[in-house]
């Protein structure tokens, strides 16, 4: 549920604004020895055996359905209320590192995760759900027992989306699999929210949070860096990539 003028809605872009604007990322309230000090958002992306999605289709999908989430309207009701736990666990989540896990489903197991709280996306025929984060240690026994390698998929076609649309672009160079990509893409969606105006992105989630995800190779990615009004991700260096590289950036239009 989105409503765009909504004051849940206007609650919702506050709160994803306070926990990442101008954050320290190296204070994140985590502790290893207390599994209820680490929380993840579970990305579960739809990968068919026969005839699987293009991989930046099922990466677009995953950083749509992590913006939806985080302004969702029940993201931002008070924490009492009787349907606070949404807004609770997002909100925990952001005290934390905001981490992200893809795992895969198909058929049946992708039809039951639907059941569990989240919201889902679909980009080019392409399906993936951001499920309401976590510590770790209580994820939704549904989720928990889908597998987390075994996503990447074929580079296959897109649609090429309008120049004037959000564009996430992604270090090609770094190698990353499908999931990784799609938990780099998500993070990058929320960024670019955060650091845009309200009005802004009352105006995306009217236009249906169109965007468009591409991979570039490393020298046009470090080009793309150097640009103004752009968000950049740097990973915490937990999987596949060194901690502080620099993985995803995401811009409010085209800037190649």
């Amino acid at each position: 549920m989105l409503d765009p003028q909504s004051e849940f809605f206007d609650t919702a872009f506050r709160r994803l604004q306070q926990a990442v604007t101008n954050r320290d990322w190296d204070k994140h309230g985590e502790d290893p020895s207390d599994p209820e000090t680490i929380h993840a958002m579970q990305i579960v992306v739809n990968i068919p055996k026969l005839d699987p999605p293009p991989q930046l289709a099922l990466v677009a999908a995953a950083a749509e359905a992590t913006v939806r989430l985080c302004l969702d309207d029940r993201a931002g009701v008070g924490f009492e209320q009787g349907d606070g736990s949404f807004a609770a666990a997002i909100d925990a989540w952001y005290q934390h590192r905001i981490r992200k896990v893809t795992r895969r489903a198909r058929n049946a197991a992708w039809e039951r995760v639907q059941l569990v709280p989240g919201i889902t996306a679909s980009y080019d025929g392409a399906q993936a759900r951001a499920i309401v984060p976590s510590a770790v240690h209580r994820v939704d026994p549904v989720v928990a027992k889908l597998q987390i390698g075994g996503t990447n998929v074929d580079d296959g076609n897109v649609d090429k989306r309008p120049s004037d649309c959000p564009h996430i672009y992604l270090d090609a160079g770094l190698d990353m699999s499908t999931g990784k990509l799609a938990a780099q893409a998500g993070h990058a969606s929320m960024l670019l929210a955060a650091n845009m105006s309200l009005d802004w992105v009352q105006e995306w989630a009217r236009a249906d949070f169109p965007l468009a995800v591409e991979k570039v190779d490393s020298q046009v990615f470090g080009q793309l860096l150097e640009s103004t009004d752009v968000v950049v991700v740097r990973d915490a260096g937990f999987t596949e990539v060194a901690a502080g590289s620099a993985t995803a950036l995401a811009a409010p239009r085209a800037i190649l």
